[in-house]
């Protein structure tokens, strides 16, 4: 962003990488105007007073799957973020994790399945859209409220009429919808 000299810019994450948004918003503020996050999440794992969307056993499974089985692990992986009504987008997706290489796969799924960012969203304060889809199965909406709840900028929740992990899959142009009335333009 330097070297292009942007600020003021506006952020799109999905899933994760609106936990990454959230902390190059802290860091360096002035080259943010609004971050928007699809999907996102500060963590995954339930706890006594947060529903992140899975148990310990269920990530601990997932691991276990990824390293004994990466093949089978995909197909499935796939279908569970991807409408199942849309079986081009779940090809599309299995066969981006297929080209992934397995043993950099389960590092990356440990980082994200077992971080806890929901400290940070204390500290961002620039103004935020969560973009949530309405049957989110690994992304409960109730993050979206707890999100919306911590973060210190003005947050506002809208919600993209879709199923699964994936909106910009399976329901791009509600997505892009939302995304407009966000960012103020007309499609």
């Amino acid at each position: 962003m330097d070297e292009l000299h942007l600020t003021s810019s506006v952020f799109v994450g999905h899933s994760m990488s609106g936990m990454i948004g959230c902390i190059a918003s802290i860091k360096r503020p002035q080259l943010f105007s609004r971050l928007i996050f699809v999907g996102s999440s500060p963590r995954y794992i339930n706890t006594d007073d947060y529903e992140g969307g899975f148990d310990g056993a269920a990530i601990n499974n997932m691991m276990s799957s990824i390293e004994s089985d990466y093949g089978n692990w995909t197909s499935s992986f796939a279908k569970l973020l991807v409408d199942n009504n849309d079986p081009l987008s779940i090809e599309h997706y299995f066969k981006c994790l297929k080209s992934m290489n397995p043993e950099f796969v389960l590092p990356l799924a440990k980082a994200i399945f077992r971080s806890d960012e929901r400290e940070t969203l204390e500290k961002v304060t620039t103004p935020c859209t969560i973009v949530q889809v309405k049957n989110d199965l690994v992304v409960p909406n109730s993050v979206a409220y707890y999100m919306q709840k911590k973060i210190k900028g003005e947050t506002t929740v809208g919600f993209v009429n879709a199923d699964r992990h994936y909106p910009q899959l399976t329901a791009p142009l509600e997505l892009i919808h939302v995304l407009s009335r966000v960012l103020g333009f007309e499609i």
